[in-house]
């Protein structure tokens, strides 16, 4: 996983790149691109598994990321064990990456609300649209 942050005036910083909590108005695409950014040191439009590696240990990543772990985030977005991932790549796979870890996170282990919104949503869902009256309470408690 690349983390990158572009300097300059009004830009996200590293540290809020990683966390995620940069550029609250900011698209997840756009926060991607951002750590991209601050990971690809040369701007050589790639990086590598050490500069992800030194990404991941120096700056905060959000815990779904953490208990993910650096190795396994690495395989996700080099399927092929090129060495290297592009920007695209990258932007593509990390954005798709968060989603699907944050609604994988347990409930209750820093979880957002909007992950919980989802998955009881989700479990309504299962229920069915027409369920019998009474049966969504239990009325014996």
């Amino acid at each position: 996983m690349s983390i990158v942050a572009i300097g300059g005036a009004g830009a996200t910083t590293p540290l809020h790149a990683m966390s995620g909590a940069s550029g609250a108005g900011a698209s997840p695409r756009q926060k991607m691109s951002n750590l991209f950014d601050s990971i690809d040191t040369w701007g050589s439009g790639t990086i590598d598994q050490a500069q992800f590696n030194q990404a991941f240990q120096t700056r905060n990543p959000p815990a779904v990321f953490r208990n993910a772990g650096a190795q396994s985030i690495w395989s996700s977005l080099d399927p092929n064990g090129t060495g290297s991932v592009d920007r695209n790549s990258f932007l593509t796979t990390m954005t798709s990456l968060m989603a699907s870890l944050r609604a994988e996170a347990p409930s209750g282990a820093g979880s957002s609300g909007a992950s919980t919104i989802g998955t009881s949503v989700a479990a309504l869902q299962s229920i069915g649209a027409n369920p019998a009256p009474g049966s969504l309470l239990n009325l014996s408690a």
